[in-house]
């Protein structure tokens, strides 16, 4: 499997959970800002401090299972870690939230 396709199937994974999660803790527009927000943030770290990491030749990736388009030196396949991360982890804490904080808010 390519890195792309693995990247594919957690991304549309974490999605699926974030989209269920959200409708039945019926998360509104304001949840789904922050999370954009979070997810934008994090892909900006990940293309900073994978490219330090890589230009110090700390990994390095099969360019044979890469797609070939990078953003300075991060693989754009690595950039959807950071992207489930942002999509998971939040539905699961509002998941596993108490119901009567989120009638407050």
């Amino acid at each position: 499997m390519t890195y792309a396709g693995l990247a594919a199937v957690a991304v549309v994974g974490a999605l699926v959970v974030a989209l269920v999660v959200a409708r039945v803790r019926r998360l509104g527009a304001r949840w789904w800002v922050a999370t954009a927000l979070a997810a934008v943030v994090l892909v900006a770290l990940t293309v900073v401090f994978d490219s330090l990491m890589i230009a110090a030749d700390l990994f390095r990736y099969d360019d044979a299972a890469l797609l070939g388009v990078r953003l300075w030196l991060t693989p754009v396949e690595d950039l959807a870690w950071p992207v489930v991360a942002a999509l998971l982890l939040p539905a699961l804490w509002a998941l596993a939230g108490d119901e009567r904080a989120e009638a407050d808010a």
